[in-house]
C-alpha cells in the first residue's frame, strides 16, 4: 500500500477516520519529500502549509469525543522506523534558522523560553504519526485513532503548534523586511533565560536568508 493511497477502495471518504488518516498520510509524504532537498528554495513555505494542514487534523481529533482502543494492551508494532536521517537532512536545509525560542507551556507562570529546533520537532511529530499509521495499515483503525488522539494531546499537538509558530514567524520576518534574531549555536538541551537567549542571539537581516529559503522580501 502506498503512502499516497491509505484507505482501501470502497471505504467512505467522508468517514472521520479515513479523513484523518489521509491528512496524516499526506503530511508524512510531504515532509519526507521536502527532506530530500530537491527543492530547498520552497522548503519553508511548504512546511508552513503542511504543518498548518496537519494541525487541522489535530484540532478535529482534539474536539472529538475520547476514542478508546479495542484492546487493553497495544499490539506490538516491532522496531520504530529510524528518523535520524530525515532529522539531519532537515537540519542542514534549515540552517541557520533551525533553532528558535519556545515557551513550553503558556499556562505555566514564569517559565522562561527554551531553545528548540524545527528539525527535531518535525522528526518527533513524524515518529508519533508513523506509529499510528502502522496500526491503521494493519487494519486496527480504532487503535490508530486512539493513538493519534492521545499523542496529539501528550506530544505532537504542542510540538507541531510550536513549529508552526516558528515557521510563521520566519516567513513574517522576511515578508515584512524585519531583522531576524538567529539563535546561533545554542544548546537545545539547556534551558536558558530570556536574557541569556537575547544575549547569545545573533542579529541576521532577513534579506540574507530570503534567497536561500525561497522567500520574497518587501521592497
Amino acid at each position: 500500500m502506498s503512502d499516497a493511497t491509505l484507505h482501501a477502495r470502497g471505504q467512505d471518504p467522508d468517514d472521520f477516520a479515513v479523513q484523518i488518516a489521509d491528512q496524516i498520510g499526506s503530511f508524512l509524504v510531504a515532509v519526507t519529500e521536502v527532506a530530500k532537498g530537491d527543492e530547498p528554495d520552497s522548503a519553508v513555505p511548504f512546511l508552513l502549509l503542511e504543518v498548518s494542514q496537519l494541525l487541522l487534523a489535530g484540532g478535529r481529533l482534539g474536539a472529538h469525543e475520547d476514542i478508546l482502543p479495542d484492546e487493553r494492551y497495544e499490539p506490538d508494532l516491532g522496531p520504530e522506523p529510524d528518523v535520524d536521517e530525515l532529522r539531519e537532512r532537515l537540519a542542514v536545509m534549515l540552517d541557520p534558522v533551525d533553532v528558535y525560542s519556545e515557551v513550553f507551556d503558556p499556562y505555566e507562570p514564569r517559565k522562561p523560553p527554551v531553545p528548540a529546533r524545527i528539525s527535531d520537532d518535525l522528526a518527533d511529530v513524524i515518529t508519533d504519526l508513523r506509529h499510528g499509521m502502522a496500526h491503521y495499515r494493519a487494519g486496527r483503525t480504532t487503535e490508530a485513532m486512539w493513538w493519534w488522539q492521545f499523542s496529539y494531546f501528550s506530544n505532537w499537538g504542542s510540538t507541531a503548534s510550536a513549529t508552526l509558530r516558528a515557521l510563521q514567524s520566519l516567513v513574517a520576518h522576511v515578508r515584512l523586511n524585519q531583522p531576524l534574531q538567529e539563535l546561533d549555536g545554542l544548546d537545545t538541551d539547556q534551558e536558558l533565560s530570556e536574557d541569556a537567549l537575547a544575549e547569545e542571539a545573533g542579529r541576521v537581516m532577513a534579506e540574507e536568508i530570503a534567497g536561500p529559503l525561497g522567500l520574497r522580501t518587501v521592497k
